[in-house]
């Protein structure tokens, strides 16, 4: 029996309905006289964390929203980023506070993230975001995992009741991950570099997360036939190409829905970070 081809869960889509659902938002806030600004702090000249920056721009302006943009030279002490946060924390005018990571090594990004208000915490990594999540209370959620239960929502994939496996423990993707999935009611098991027998744990999942930064580590014989994949990845191959950390190739033909790379949650995660910049604005009118 010839199976079906996997969907393929198109990020870019999903993501333009989100940012024209916010575009409206915007829009009533604004005849409401009613204003909402990201101010967005890049340290340094990483070319990766530009382009993210540029895109992150690029997202306030179509749904309608102000930013202010903070570029700091790469020798930019500590002292001087956290008086800004501060700064910025007390305007009124400055709904969100994002600021650009990997940050130099001079300067500790713990102590950067404990420094942002948690009301104007955007990104969703402050300790007290990550605590209300854990215990299910109102606060930021990190906005790759929540662009990841909206990718899966509006492509009508049920997720209560799933056994769901994520590969991978970070605190910005891995972890709350998993609490938004408890959330949405799905049994959930985080795998990682330790986990014995991986390929038979990711067998189980009805949805499989992959979030472990290795080029096309996941390849069919990790996965059960006809489950969902996401891949959270973003690396460059050999040949210096785009891809992620499935095998897309491999998995494709097993799967009953995955995620490309680029195109799947990359774009996903910038539409929650103005998800987020419009909640900000109630949370902080």
């Amino acid at each position: 029996m010839e199976r079906d081809m996997a969907k393929i869960i198109d990020g870019k889509t999903i993501s333009l309905q989100i940012k024209d659902e916010l575009k409206e938002r915007a829009a009533a806030l604004k005849a409401a006289g009613k204003t909402v600004t990201l101010a967005v702090i890049q340290v340094g000249n990483n070319p990766a964390s530009c382009v993210y920056v540029r895109n992150k721009k690029k997202g306030c302006e179509y749904i309608g929203i102000g930013s202010l943009s903070y570029e700091l030279p790469e020798e930019t002490t500590e002292e001087e980023l956290l008086a800004l946060i501060r700064e910025l924390n007390q305007k009124k005018e400055v709904n969100g506070i994002l600021v650009q990571l990997p940050l130099p090594k001079h300067i500790d990004e713990d102590r950067v993230i404990k420094t942002i208000d948690p009301i104007k915490d955007v990104d969703g990594f402050h300790p007290q975001s990550v605590g209300a999540l854990c215990i299910g209370q109102p606060g930021f959620v990190s906005c790759t995992p929540a662009g990841i239960i909206q990718l899966l929502k509006r492509s009508g994939i049920e997720i209560a009741g799933k056994e769901c496996v994520i590969v991978g423990r970070s605190n910005i993707v891995g972890k709350p991950m998993a609490l938004l999935l408890l959330r949405e009611n799905a049994t959930v098991t985080i795998a990682h570099s330790k986990t014995k027998n991986l390929k038979e744990v990711t067998k189980r999942a009805d949805i499989l997360i992959a979030a472990v930064g290795k080029p096309r580590m996941i390849t069919a014989d990790y996965v059960k036939e006809g489950a969902v994949v996401i891949d959270v990845g973003i690396n460059r191959d050999e040949n210096n190409k785009l891809c992620g950390d499935v095998d897309f190739d491999s998995v494709e033909p097993v799967c009953s829905a995955i995620t490309p790379v680029p195109g799947g949650v990359g774009p996903m995660t910038i539409a929650m970070l103005l998800y987020n910049c419009m909640e900000s604005s109630a949370i902080n009118p």
